[in-house]
């Protein structure tokens, strides 16, 4: 039996096709970047071991998207795209990393939160920005 919430999301299928891949791993390398993340951050937030991350940053990875790297890829990128909306100057790419002391992330960085809470997590982030632009 399906749930509401399974009719509900929207089926992301996987990616495979090389040049798909490559164009979603350099949007979303470049937004970690942006966002002056980590190695380990960008790892964590894009939920893959290190050394893929790695590949990931030099142009090397061969490998496929999963759904949840599609759906990962998606909100990063629709979160970087929301802070450049919303935001001119240097919060456009600072947001991410600073301390927010406002719901939901009571004095956490967004990008904590984030990787603590993966996808939903993300999703929550994304929602929270498009609010602030009006989207909502």
């Amino acid at each position: 039996m399906t749930s509401v919430q399974e009719l509900e999301r929207p089926q992301v299928a996987p990616i495979a096709d090389r040049e798909q891949v490559s164009v979603i791993v350099k949007a979303v390398v470049r937004a970690a970047q942006h966002w002056d993340l980590s190695g380990q951050e960008g790892a964590a937030l894009f939920d893959v071991p290190q050394a893929t991350w790695d590949r990931m940053k030099q142009d090397a990875f061969k490998g496929r998207l999963d759904r949840d790297k599609v759906t990962r890829a998606s909100l990063i990128i629709g979160i970087f795209k929301g802070l450049r909306l919303l935001f001119n100057g240097p919060l456009t790419t600072e947001w991410p990393t600073l301390a927010n002391k406002g719901a939901p992330y009571n004095g956490r960085r967004p990008v904590d939160m984030m990787i603590a809470g993966g996808i939903p997590a993300m999703a929550a982030v994304r929602q929270h920005i498009d609010a602030l632009r009006g989207g909502l």
